[in-house]
């Protein structure tokens, strides 16, 4: 929900990030000028900044960048994650003057305002980060130019902006229509995708190990994705409120029911949980970074991973429950708050996890989960 304007202004013009708390952080204006809105959240990859601006999963947050040099490597052509930024404005300390990279074909700069992207730079994201810790991800407009007004008058606006909790955004960001993504070398499998905010380098992933995917809107009816003949399905990332997508998690109820095998990340792995019968909630700031670590309950191992979600499932680890198809369990958890990172039926072939094995630009811990979902799908014919 951008009103920017596609103009850089002068290097000095003054820009502001807003809270719904009244808490105001003053910068300059990076990227288009005008006033933006969204969910503040804090990032802490040191790198990716370009993966994670074209994430769809970043639909209406204003993110902060905790890494405090931003914009070194410039902008290329090759490493989007979908056709855009998504993200709803953009909050950084230091950006770079000069990009210096072979890759590089403009400035982050450049980027920001062909995409319209609301920015501010100079802010010390240090105390912006430790504020949104104390009290949690909430409502923050950015304001730069003719946009920049008095603090009460910013406030007002930002509280007036509508909040996380109950959006319904899977639907704004999923392909309007169907598209598919050939195996490299001889096809093993055929998957089809529920498109909830896919990122470009599941399907290469999955390509990679000799599987077609059949990308699908999330609108995509029971019987469009049955005619795929899938040997399996895929729940992508996406963003949102888990507890809205009630046609998602039906869609998934259905396929659990025919046994298809199902391999759910992110979002998809909040899908998973609802159609199992766990409940989804809030986190006071949410996981967002590529240094987050994971327990695989089953074996013990620890992996380093990418993750970007402000929701999480409600459960308990080491403890199965009964869903309508069968037992299941709690299959990852993250150390460093309980958090579920990933659930598993025991009785029909379907898993999920809450990270990111696609994980550009990286960690790639978790990239052998493509291989999992590969073995499930062999062991099903």
């Amino acid at each position: 929900m951008s009103e920017a304007r596609l103009t850089k202004i002068s290097d000095h013009a003054p820009a502001a990030l807003v809270l719904e708390d009244g808490r105001v952080f003053p910068g300059e204006a990076y990227g288009a000028t005008g006033e933006s809105f969204g969910e503040v959240v804090f990032c802490t990859a040191m790198t990716g900044y370009q993966e994670t601006l074209t994430d769809p999963s970043y639909h209406r947050q204003i993110v902060v960048q905790t890494a405090p040099q931003i914009g070194n490597t410039g902008w290329n052509d090759e490493d989007d994650e979908s056709s855009r930024i998504w993200v709803s404005g953009y909050v950084v300390r230091d950006p770079a003057r000069t990009p210096s990279n072979w890759r590089s074909t403009r400035t982050l700069d450049d980027a920001l305002v062909d995409g319209g992207v609301v920015g501010v730079s100079g802010v010390d994201t240090r105390s912006l980060t430790r504020h949104l810790r104390e009290r949690g991800a909430m409502r923050a407009g950015v304001f730069s130019g003719e946009a920049l007004r008095d603090r009460d008058a910013m406030v007002a606006r930002v509280r007036e902006a509508q909040g996380m909790v109950g959006a319904a955004l899977a639907d704004e960001v999923s392909t309007a229509t169907g598209y598919v993504v050939p195996a490299e070398g001889e096809r093993r499998f055929r998957v089809a995708a529920l498109d909830l905010g896919i990122k470009s380098n599941t399907p290469r992933m999955l390509a990679a190990r000799g599987i077609e995917t059949h990308v699908l809107p999330s609108t995509t009816s029971l019987d469009d994705l049955l005619a795929v003949e899938a040997d399996g399905v895929f729940l992508s990332n996406g963003p949102g409120d888990p507890a809205t997508a009630e046609h998602p998690v039906a869609l998934t109820r259905a396929v659990l029911e025919r046994r298809i095998p199902l391999f759910g990340i992110c979002f998809g792995n909040q899908i998973l949980g609802r159609a199992l019968g766990l409940d989804t909630y809030k986190l006071r700031y949410g996981h967002r970074g590529v240094n987050i670590p994971v327990i695989d309950v089953a074996t013990g191992s620890v992996a380093i991973t990418s993750q970007n979600h402000g929701f999480a499932i409600r459960g308990e680890v080491g403890k199965p429950f009964d869903t309508p198809f069968g037992a299941a369990e709690v299959s990852h958890y993250c150390p460093n708050d309980g958090c579920v990172e990933g659930v598993r039926a025991l009785d029909v072939p379907a898993f999920s996890v809450q990270y990111h094995p696609e994980a550009a630009a990286g960690p790639h811990d978790a990239a052998d989960l493509f291989d999992r979902f590969a073995d499930l799908m062999e062991g099903n014919r």
